[in-house]
């Protein structure tokens, strides 16, 4: 997008959105509250900690408008930084003060593709694979990549969410997922062209979500089990004198 163009969208953004946006989060676990939004200005989306809006005389943008008092501003910012620009993931022209004004991604979910009956070809994996390891040559690592996060667009993979991208901990969520392309979708769903409705994909989710919670919690009873019977053991041996 041309300097001159997200120029005028900036002043537009700051002249006819924010001075009458209302937006707030009332539970963190929840997606945040437009309470007004200015005409001609349309809602695309609402996370937990923000809302991304668009214009229509701008369609290869989107703003995206932090809730006040939500932290995670700073981090995408230094996320979107680090990764410039790939044609895998959306790229940051501008960012202040809890706004951002992004490159707009269009395509279909993964997850909305099961749902529609939409193949997903291998080479959407295999873009995602590749998005992914770029992320990590520039310094960051791929958190929270799920069926909702990843989109398919003329054949191609998308990575749409990289907020957490700062993220240390280690995250399962897309390894498991192509375990499930690679073992379930491509041998069955992929030739059949099945659908599964969004029920029984929200009960998958949930599942997984609940089991993963059950793992993490055991290898955390385990660790301090561990620590704990070490630390014993090793007071008895001062105290043995050995």
């Amino acid at each position: 997008m041309q300097q001159l163009h997200i120029n005028q969208f900036i002043e537009t953004i700051h002249t006819e959105l924010l001075p009458e946006l209302q937006i707030a989060s009332i539970d963190p676990h929840d997606p945040v509250v437009v309470k007004h939004l200015p005409a001609p200005w349309q809602l695309v989306g609402a996370g937990n900690y923000a809302a991304v809006v668009c214009h229509p005389n701008y369609p290869e943008v989107v703003v995206k408008i932090y809730a006040p008092s939500r932290p995670g501003f700073e981090e995408e910012l230094e996320v979107y930084r680090r990764l410039g620009s790939h044609p895998a993931f959306s790229q940051c022209f501008y960012g202040k003060n809890g706004v951002l004004v992004l490159k707009r991604l269009y395509g279909v979910t993964l997850y909305d593709c099961l749902y529609k009956g939409i193949p997903i070809p291998k080479q959407v994996i295999q873009d995602i694979d590749t998005a992914l390891d770029y992320a990590r040559s520039r310094g960051l690592y791929p958190h929270d990549v799920h069926g909702r996060n990843v989109m398919v667009y003329e054949g191609r993979g998308l990575v749409v969410d990289i907020s957490d991208f700062l993220h240390l901990e280690t995250c399962e969520k897309w390894d498991n997922l192509k375990r499930a392309y690679y073992w379930l979708y491509l041998p069955l769903f992929y030739p059949l062209r099945l659908r599964v409705p969004y029920f029984l994909l929200d009960i998958v989710r949930k599942s997984y979500r609940l089991a993963t919670s059950i793992i993490m919690f055991i290898s955390r009873l385990v660790r301090q089990t561990f620590a704990k019977g070490k630390f014993i053991n090793i007071a008895k041996n001062k105290f043995c004198g050995r």
